[in-house]
């Protein structure tokens, strides 16, 4: 079922409501019994997420990138720069939040080409892409509960190009706004379910009244217009698919790179999954 978008989304909350009606009829032996009818589960609805500790200073730098050949890719090395910010350390609030949580901390999101992150506890990575390759490297400080800081200085977006001779050419960044996913991600289970973050970077535009994300949560359709972190409420076990896309005011899709990304991860009321 699909709903009528949301502008400006405020805080729902999650309700369950349950109805029993009798109903004649009769079992093997003849006799009548009760019938109980459950009604609908409350639709998916998001939530935004406030009151995160704020770390106006913190900054993130991408210092070094190196590349080396071996024969038809090259193994890619990042150095990053981190300042006002604790990597590993568990950010204040985080107990409760009540939403999936890192153990190990705050980290960096390392986002290559809109796909799923690497959580990064160290300022540093390395990887394997191909000769002749054009990539945007996405990342931003995260706290430990995985929702980013959104101040500019805390995130960096790098646009490179592998050569043939598995050399990095620096390009340049395009002007028009792009998205980029952030979560949920992976396998979310019991209590985790409860309120599941949604949250993405948006870089080089604003959102509002012509800049827009047009956000798919399972068969629910949301328009979001304020650049924040959600939580996704009332979602049912299994899969959970989500797209977002940028749209305009009139909700005509943009055009560019990184304007559309999609991503499924898996709830659970227990394991096994």
């Amino acid at each position: 079922m699909m709903k009528k978008p949301l502008i400006g989304i405020a805080a729902l909350g999650a309700v369950l409501s349950f109805s029993a009606c009798q109903q004649s009829g009769s079992n093997q032996n003849g006799q009548s019994e009760d019938s109980i009818t459950e009604a609908p589960a409350a639709p998916v609805a998001l939530s935004p997420v406030t009151g995160s500790p704020e770390f106006p200073n913190a900054t993130l730098t991408v210092d070094k990138m190196t590349a080396e050949k071996k024969g038809d890719s090259a193994t890619v090395s990042f150095s990053f720069g981190v300042k006002n910010y604790e990597l590993t350390q568990q950010t204040g609030d985080a107990a409760g939040k009540q939403c999936n949580n890192s153990a190990q901390g705050q980290h960096i999101h390392f986002i290559m080409d809109n796909k799923p992150y690497v959580a990064l506890y160290k300022p540093e990575y390395t990887l394997t892409l191909p000769l002749n390759s054009d990539h945007y490297l996405m990342t931003f400080l995260s706290r430990s509960y995985h929702e980013s800081l959104k101040n500019p200085e805390a995130a960096k977006l790098t646009h490179f190009k592998i050569d043939g001779n598995g050399k990095i050419q620096k390009l340049d960044v395009p002007s028009s706004p792009m998205v980029f996913y952030s979560r949920p991600k992976g396998d979310y289970i019991g209590k985790d379910t409860k309120n599941v973050l949604l949250d993405f970077y948006v870089y080089g535009g604003k959102l509002g009244d012509s800049l827009q994300v047009k956000a798919n949560v399972g068969d629910t359709t949301f328009t979001l217009s304020q650049w924040q972190p959600y939580f996704i409420q009332n979602a049912a076990m299994g899969d959970l698919n989500v797209k977002l896309q940028l749209v305009d005011g009139s909700g005509n899709a943009l055009s560019g790179p990184n304007t559309e990304v999609d991503r499924t991860a898996h709830l659970a009321a227990d394991e096994p999954m």
